[in-house]
């Protein structure tokens, strides 16, 4: 019974998108970051366990719904290295960051 409860405490954290094909993507939930006063929240695909990047999409709630949220993808890059800085400086205890030449 310990092993269910795993899983579904693992199930929790899980995060299913589709992508622009359609297809279901699966992905860790991270954390919620604020910035500019926008939320955005940090994944890790689950699929590729060679997965070395986050993915950050800002959060926006449906029109109507306030139970429901959508996720939208960030086009500015300022904004997502912005993001991304709040979220290393907040986890750089508990991932390994790895700086890339420019």
């Amino acid at each position: 019974m310990g092993n269910n409860m795993d899983e579904m405490e693992a199930m929790d954290n899980i995060i299913i998108l589709n992508d622009e094909a359609g297809n279901a993507v699966k992905f860790e939930f991270l954390d919620i970051i604020t910035y500019e006063n926008e939320n955005y929240v940090i994944l890790l695909p689950t699929e590729d366990q060679e997965a070395d990047e986050v993915v950050i999409l800002r959060l926006e709630e449906v029109e109507g719904h306030p139970d429901l949220e959508s996720y939208v993808s960030v086009e500015d890059e300022q904004t997502l290295n912005a993001v991304f800085e709040i979220f290393k400086e907040k986890f750089k205890n508990a991932f390994n960051f790895i700086e890339e030449d420019e």
